[in-house]
């Protein structure tokens, strides 16, 4: 395939309500799309960054300057398949969220051409999967009880709590003595604890939970360690996870139970895929976090999560959770899952309207 052009666009949806973490507040999600044009066709992805680098080193503007000037130049105008992408710009270090975007556009459009799925290019089998709700932190207890039981009646199977210092232990407990021991419920912390935190996370074993996510920074894999010698409840890497290197590694050295897989955060699908072999060989559960995609991720997300080793719910929420409009059709939640895209490529196309009408900034790029 041999590639044309390559539109960056930007679009910011209004999120239904404001979504807070350990690190930022958002009340709008400005999501960076890639188009990637070639003569068989075109396909589309989606950057996960954020505005500002505080949940990884990236942030959108660097992504677009990237992508303008590196590496889209290094894919265009030559023969390439989605497996040649994330060789051909291996000498440009990191941008890992970056590279997926522009990688999984290609793989859309190749795809696309083929009339193949992106669950069957991946080594999905399942047609519907599993999914949770991630719940951020909130300004009252009876404000996150309000919110968790609207996702319970909206058929979420599982219920993640976004935690911080000083917002951890109360809510998690009135939130288990709120919905009862049946549903399932997990803490998210994003890296916002310290080793002196140690016996102060145990305190969270009292309340049956499937996990604890990423405690501590990505780099500290040995506290991690620590914690699941003083801690019953499994400990779950996120951020730490970027490669299927760094999932080998955390494994060999005992840093985690369970492994959260994001594609945009360790570089693409194919490598996401890589993670998932490296995962079920060592029988490590994993599940496909998600960073408020619009339906362009979503739809993705949903095809690497019917692969075999997903074996617990996934931050794979309907549309409706994050926007009054999304920019594709929506996605929806029935009896706890999701369905599977089955149509070629992502399975999902733009809505031309939506896109039009949430559209902030957009630039071709068309190197010679």
């Amino acid at each position: 395939m041999r590639i044309t052009g390559v539109e960056l666009r930007r679009v910011e949806l209004p999120l239904v309500g404001p979504f807070q973490t350990s690190f930022a507040t958002e009340v709008v999600r400005s999501a960076l799309l890639v188009r990637v044009v070639s003569e068989a066709g075109e396909g589309w992805g989606e950057c996960v960054s954020i505005d500002e680098p505080v949940y990884s080193a990236e942030y959108t503007d660097g992504a677009i300057d990237v992508l303008r000037r590196f590496l889209i130049p290094a894919v265009c105008h030559r023969d390439i398949r989605a497996i040649d992408v994330a060789p051909a710009l291996a000498h440009l270090k990191g941008h890992r969220m970056a590279k997926a975007a522009l990688e999984i556009a290609i793989l859309d459009a190749e795809l696309r051409g083929a009339q193949m799925p992106l669950a069957d290019r991946l080594g999905g089998t399942a047609q519907s999967v599993p999914v949770g709700v991630s719940v951020g932190i909130t300004d009252s207890i009876a404000a996150l009880l309000a919110e968790v039981d609207r996702h319970l009646d909206a058929g979420y199977r599982r219920i993640k709590l976004k935690i911080r210092p000083g917002w951890d232990v109360v809510p998690t407990a009135a939130v288990r003595e709120h919905v009862g021991d049946a549903v399932a419920l997990q803490v998210d912390a994003n890296t916002a604890y310290r080793a002196t935190d140690l016996r102060h996370l145990a305190q969270l074993d009292a309340f049956g939970l499937l996990l604890v996510e990423q405690p501590f920074d990505e780099e500290d894999l040995m506290t991690h360690v620590r914690l699941r010698e003083v801690m019953s409840t499994p400990v779950c890497l996120d951020e730490t996870i970027v490669s299927a290197r760094s999932a080998a590694d955390a494994i060999r050295l005992g840093a985690c139970d369970i492994v959260n897989i994001k594609p945009g955060r360790v570089g693409g699908y194919l490598e996401a895929a890589r993670i998932h072999d490296v995962c079920v060989a060592h029988g490590i559960p994993v599940w496909c976090g998600g960073m408020l995609e619009t339906g362009i991720g979503r739809a993705a997300n949903l095809a690497l999560a019917a692969m075999p080793g997903f074996t617990l719910p996934g931050d794979i929420s309907a549309s409706e959770r994050y926007f009054a409009q999304d920019i594709t059709p929506p996605f929806t939640v029935h009896d706890g899952v999701m369905d599977v895209p089955r149509g070629p490529g992502i399975g999902v196309d733009p809505l031309p309207g939506a896109v039009a009408e949430h559209t902030t900034w957009s630039e071709w790029v068309t190197p010679t």
